[in-house]
């Protein structure tokens, strides 16, 4: 539950055997949810891609294994449902910044205004990832 608009969390993913996939919906209220494709070798590698999910347009959306995952409330009171195929593990939690400069993700909202956690604030680079990539296209 996010109570305001503009929370903007993520991009959150588990490493090696805890890698989880991921079916949400919103049961009340929008957001932006974001995905990003960080697996090494993969045509899409290092690409994102972003869609509305909202109570009104009844979307959900399936985030594989060997993606990113976050998202930015478009307004208050945001009811979020996650459906994972593997149980969280704080050992091998992992994470990109939303604010990457190489993934150029186009979040409908200014960085400063963001409301986020200190986790998602520290959040590694891409290009610190890259050098840590745990997920191999075709073997996730």
């Amino acid at each position: 539950m996010s109570a305001e608009a503009g929370v903007l969390r993520g991009l959150h993913f588990q490493r090696g055997k805890a890698a989880q996939t991921k079916l949400i919906r919103v049961v009340t209220g929008a957001v932006l949810d974001v995905i990003v494709d960080v697996r090494a070798g993969s045509p899409t590698y290092g690409e994102w891609e972003g869609y509305i999910i909202s109570e009104s347009n009844h979307r959900q959306l399936l985030v594989p294994r060997g993606f990113a995952h976050g998202f930015v409330t478009l307004t208050d009171n945001v009811n979020f449902l996650y459906k994972c195929d593997n149980y969280y593990n704080a050992e091998v939690d992992g994470g990109i910044t939303f604010m990457d400069k190489d993934l150029n993700i186009n979040w409908p909202i200014d960085y400063d205004q963001a409301i986020t956690s200190e986790k998602d604030a520290k959040q590694q680079t891409f290009k610190e990832f890259e050098q840590n990539n745990l997920f191999v296209y075709g073997e996730i």
